[in-house]
């Protein structure tokens, strides 16, 4: 099974509350010697985006990063670059989540200078511009997008392993009313 197919079963099981048993005890033990994760999430800090329940894996299986916003920057980049590189992950997930407390920001206010959310807001204008209506849910999925554009305008090492097919790069949205995961 490959590594999207074991993300889209979890997040089955997910959505069906039937989780496989796992021993904690046990796999911090197997830890130890070094994580082998099968894929990079980049994912918002949202508190009900959790992607280790949302796709049922285990302690070690997933390399997470986690901003508001989804969004990226050269720490953020390094962090992407640190789980496909040295954790050799051949999967890199864009999870974006509906009801995206950073897009409902970027999308309804103006700038206040000298807040730090204006940051953030600023890396999620790319989306905006692309969605005219500012429709929030629209956003959210372009903001996916963009990031995605991003990583692979700014990370060459990341376009090159992509390119030899070393790398498999997809958004997805995570709908909180259902805890179903959309492939944009």
């Amino acid at each position: 099974m490959n590594e999207l197919e074991r993300l889209k079963d979890g997040n089955l099981r997910f959505i069906k509350n039937q989780p496989i048993k796992k021993d904690f005890i046990e796999r911090r033990a197997e830890l130890l010697e070094g994580q082998t994760p099968f894929a990079t999430i980049i994912t918002c800090s949202d508190s009900r985006v959790i992607p280790e329940y949302i796709f049922d894996t285990n302690l070690g299986e997933l390399f997470i990063i986690r901003v508001a916003g989804n969004i990226t920057d050269k720490s953020v980049l390094g962090s992407i670059e640190y789980g496909i590189i040295h954790c050799h992950t051949p999967l890199l997930v864009i999870l974006g989540h509906s009801k995206c407390g950073a897009v409902t920001a970027a999308c309804q206010r103006k700038s206040e200078e000298g807040n730090s959310i204006d940051y953030i807001v600023d890396k999620i204008k790319p989306a905006l511009k692309k969605i005219p209506n500012k429709d929030i849910e629209e956003t959210i999925e372009e903001n996916v997008k963009c990031v995605i554009e991003d990583i692979l305008e700014n990370s060459p090492a990341i376009k090159e392993l992509k390119e030899k097919g070393q790398l498999k790069i997809i958004g997805m949205k995570y709908i909180l009313e259902t805890g179903e995961i959309k492939i944009l």
